[in-house]
């Protein structure tokens, strides 16, 4: 029997996608659905397929008979229990044919069941989760009189990336006469595209000139085309040595023009370097500049 497409819901920035028509999730992808929910999740699922197949197993004791100690289906699924977990306390215990190739059967089953639930945790654990931090905003204005594009990345571990690198791409959406909507997706050049270390804090730039993809947009042409910035992540963590990828969008209202990210290091001592990262987020107006007058007026 053939099983209908589904819809999947995706949320990005600020607005939702939906896809239509999408293939039904198989056996195939279990274990990827098994890495990728909560652990809540996760160990409901492992809860359930234990419970299950005690229960089955129980009611096949029963359905057989020839079990010493079992009495009814309670008796039977704890005697399950204990076959499954190789425990055997002695009080129950089989006496026939059947019954003892019905144990053979579930010792199979829960070697491999409990193999198959050890691996999965273990992949678990042993996944690298990213916790790259990215600016709520992006900002575009004055820095040392160039206008220039500019997103704030972190990590938020103690630890850092590893020969990090930094993709960034803009998709614009227009719509042709007959109405049909088309994408169209643009690199975006970063002044340093690749650094040794991503520590808490760094501000990528791209600088607005003649050659940029962005040089005659406006905040209206922003809006009009629907823009998306997307920026991609990449690098080693410092402390597991596995890759860390991670990405994160930003629509044309969270982008905000005439502003540059807030200094978020001072010098409260000679030797002494402060890093506030309560600033993370926060932007400051910059100056308007002659073909760019968004910002301040210049002092």
């Amino acid at each position: 029997m053939r099983r209908s497409p589904r819809t999947e819901v995706t949320k990005l920035d600020d607005y939702r996608i939906e896809i239509v028509g999408a293939d039904p999730t198989s056996l195939d992808d279990l274990v990827h659905v098994l890495l990728t929910v909560s652990w809540s999740a996760f160990l409901g699922v492992i809860a359930v397929v234990y419970v299950a197949l005690n229960a089955l197993f129980g009611l096949a004791y029963l359905a057989v008979g020839g079990v010493e100690g079992v009495r009814g289906f309670a008796d039977a699924f704890y005697f399950s229990v204990q076959t499954m977990g190789t425990v055997g306390y002695g009080a129950m215990f089989p006496k026939t044919h059947p019954a003892n190739l019905l144990v053979v059967l579930e010792s199979l089953t829960g070697l491999v069941v409990t193999a198959v639930a050890t691996g999965l945790v273990f992949m678990r654990f042993s996944r690298t989760r990213p916790k790259v931090r990215f600016s709520t905003k992006v900002t575009l204005g004055e820095l040392e009189g160039t206008p220039t594009l500019m997103i704030r990345v972190g990590n938020r571990r103690r630890s850092g990336i590893l020969d990090a690198s930094a993709r960034l791409t803009i998709v614009r959406t227009s719509r042709g006469k007959d109405g049909v909507a088309h994408y169209f997706s643009e690199h975006v050049p970063l002044v340093h595209e690749r650094t040794g270390v991503l520590g808490r804090a760094l501000t990528l730039r791209h600088v607005i000139d003649e050659r940029s993809p962005i040089f005659r947009d406006t905040p209206e042409s922003f809006e009009a085309g629907d823009i998306e910035l997307s920026l991609a992540v990449s690098g080693t963590d410092e402390t597991t040595l596995q890759p860390v990828h991670a990405r994160a969008t930003w629509s044309a209202k969270n982008v905000v023009w005439g502003a540059r990210p807030a200094d978020m290091l001072s010098e409260p001592e000679s030797d002494v370097v402060r890093m506030d990262l309560r600033k993370f987020d926060d932007v400051i107006a910059t100056e308007a500049l002659p073909g760019f007058p968004y910002g301040e007026a210049p002092r």
